[in-house]
């Protein structure tokens, strides 16, 4: 091989080893946006696919003047609250029926709450809280 080829070839490698891109550190970042808590007349199930729950489902206590105090991720009422739900209008009990709309406005029950019939108790973020409690209108 002849000194300018050698030449040249040495030039052509230091010139790609200079010029080659550097390894640059990876920046990962990422947020979690859970967007705006459903509207719905009634309250919503708190679990995915956060599905308007229908009258009944949930007792008068979830709501504060009319308005839904959230449950699952977008619960805001207070630390130690509890609350009563009825699961035969939850699906994943057994419940068949027609389900709201989402819009919906509240509009207080013709029979003021009388006619629910509690079946659990659980806390705003969908937990249950008494394994013992048999329904009616408070937890033993």
């Amino acid at each position: 091989m002849s000194f300018f080829k050698l030449a040249a070839l040495t030039t052509a490698a230091l010139a790609l080893t200079v010029a080659a891109p550097r390894a640059s550190e990876a920046q990962v970042t990422f947020g979690v946006n859970i967007g705006a808590p459903p509207v719905c007349s009634y309250g919503y199930y708190g679990y995915a696919p956060y599905r308007c729950a229908p009258y009944g489902y949930y007792g008068p206590e979830w709501f504060s003047n009319g308005v839904f105090i959230g449950a699952g991720r977008w619960y805001h009422g207070g630390d130690h609250f509890h609350g009563h739900i009825n699961h035969a209008y939850d699906p994943h009990y057994g419940y068949r029926g027609p389900f709201p709309e989402r819009g919906g406005a509240y509009r207080e029950p013709d029979d003021h709450w009388n006619n629910f019939h509690a079946s659990h108790y659980y806390d705003g973020h969908a937990e249950h809280v008494d394994h013992d409690y048999h329904g009616g209108g408070h937890p033993r």
